[in-house]
């Protein structure tokens, strides 16, 4: 079975490098990546394209047409439609797989079950670090523990652990059959604020179609890149409101995602 990699992307691009970097060593490599940048900028095409004939796996771009505000939900739509697996994965652009990524995706991959994993939070000061070396061997555990990083336990690799799940999706590591995707009609476009839009709506709309979860934290595991937060309270509060009012209207297949309800 075919994975599709989508890699929610803003212009930097320097945190690319680390996650194409990581992608090139993965150890399975049946997969196609499809960088989803919510932008149109020249620069990050320039950087995409010189990068495409260095991978062994095919890299595909999918932009806006302008920079128009946060996007993502539109642009992770259109990766969907561009992708050519029959598994899609999703990770955030500030965040580095771990060598056997793919493979435990793949591993792990049932009918009618969406997968997630969670993060290690990197420090400032390993973040510096892997910008300026490029060196993903600075993500070892011992070097994780020295540095004080974040959610340590998580960065323990242990494949034959069997996890029950806990709560659910987050945007940055989670993967689920692209044909489950299309029942309920993609990520819902009306999350123009980043923060809980992309990810709590669509596990909801997946739950209510009979899509449960399975766990792969400590088997699936990225890095997660440190950068200053960007969404505030506010756009977390004005997402849950929205929230709350398509889980009163019970919708499972969301009018205005890959599919648009024009009536």
């Amino acid at each position: 079975m075919k994975i599709s990699l989508i890699i929610a992307f803003y212009k930097n691009t320097a945190f690319l490098k680390l996650i194409l970097m990581a992608l090139l060593n993965q150890s399975d490599k049946n997969f196609e990546v499809i960088i989803a940048d919510d932008d149109n900028s020249e620069a990050s095409t320039h950087f995409i394209r010189e990068w495409m004939p260095l991978c062994f796996f095919p890299l595909v771009h999918v932009n806006q047409l302008k920079d128009d505000g946060f996007r993502k939900n539109e642009v992770l739509n259109k990766a969907i439609v561009k992708s050519s697996g029959e598994f899609i994965v999703f990770i955030d652009g500030d965040c580095i797989p771990h060598r056997h990524f793919i493979k435990q995706y793949r591993a792990n991959i049932q009918e009618n079950i969406a997968l997630f994993g969670r993060r290690v939070m990197l420090t400032k000061a390993m973040k510096d670090k892997l910008v300026q070396t490029g060196d993903l061997s600075l993500l070892s555990l011992w070097n994780l523990f020295v540095n004080r990083t974040g959610n340590l336990k998580d960065a323990l690799y242990l494949p034959f652990l069997n996890r029950r799940h806990t709560s659910g999706i987050w945007g940055c590591n989670w993967g689920i059959h692209k044909k489950h995707l299309l029942e309920v009609n993609g990520f819902d476009e009306d999350y123009i604020h980043a923060g809980v839009g992309e990810d709590v709506d669509i596990e909801s709309r997946l739950n209510k179609n009979g899509i449960t979860l399975k766990s792969l934290k400590q088997k699936a595991i990225v890095y997660h890149l440190y950068h200053k937060p960007n969404y505030s309270d506010a756009d977390i509060q004005l997402n849950f409101e929205l929230l709350k009012l398509k889980q009163k209207e019970g919708l499972i297949f969301c009018r205005n995602g890959i599919v648009k309800d024009d009536v």
